[in-house]
């Protein structure tokens, strides 16, 4: 930075000799050089204060790692009303960790219920930005063992067949689906208020190929531009935030 102090005015003595040295030199200088004033220092630049790829983490997952509390509670607003999940750690804990940071960092806004089978369960947690559902899909999390069983109004995290392949898919099971407890789905929480609102979601049934339900691999690549052009009907969370 340059300094901002005063140039020195004490007086120069100089001999006659000198002076008039100066003087003539002045004279050869063009007009403008004797009139130009010195060039006043920039302002420095305002540092941004936007998010980047490496600071956000709705888009690097290992800024996202958060311990979860032992219990807290998680208000869900949707198109079909509010619903509020309470959420127990000691039921999986990597479930609860993975919940409890998604919903910190803002991931489930604009969130489509892309899987709804009546009398089964309501799937979500694809992002509807392509972006941000890329680098989600890799992130995944360490299996926890079955402690509560997949009963109505359970939240468990969807995986595939592989250990070890939990990443931001969840669903909420409409009925007692016990079935699901020796194939390693672990809950993690269960929904306390708004029960109501959650069997109003849009049954789209399985996804495609099987189903007339969305492709999960164009959900993947297109976001929620293809779901609202193709799924008009589907219903979304709005938003979800920590409440206790």
């Amino acid at each position: 930075m340059l300094s901002d102090r005063p140039r020195s005015t004490l007086p120069l003595r100089v001999s006659g000799f000198v002076a008039a040295s100066v003087i003539g030199l002045l004279l050869l200088l063009p007009a403008t050089a004797l009139s130009q004033t010195p060039e006043q220092p920039k302002p420095a630049a305002e540092k941004s204060t936007k998010k980047t790829a490496e600071t956000d983490p709705l888009t690097t997952p290992k800024l996202a790692t958060e311990k979860a509390p032992e219990r807290f509670r998680v208000a869900f607003e949707t198109t079909t009303g509010p619903f509020v999940v309470e959420v127990v750690r000691a039921w999986s804990p990597n479930g609860a960790d993975r919940f409890y940071n998604l919903v910190k960092i803002g991931f489930f806004e604009e969130i489509a219920f892309f899987r709804v089978m009546d009398g089964f369960m309501a799937q979500f947690g694809i992002h509807g930005d392509p972006t941000v559902s890329r680098v989600w899909k890799r992130a995944t999390i360490k299996d926890d063992p079955v402690v509560e069983s997949n009963k109505r109004g359970m939240l468990s995290f969807a995986k595939t067949g592989r250990p070890n392949s939990r990443t931001t898919q969840i669903f909420i099971n409409f009925s007692d689906n016990t079935n699901l407890d020796k194939t390693g789905f672990s809950p993690f929480a269960r929904v306390v208020e708004g029960m109501d609102a959650v069997d109003k979601i849009y049954k789209i049934g399985e996804g495609a190929p099987g189903g007339k339900g969305p492709n999960q691999q164009r959900i993947q690549s297109q976001g929620n531009s293809f779901l609202k052009t193709n799924y008009p009907q589907l219903d979304y969370i709005k938003s979800a935030r920590i409440i206790d």
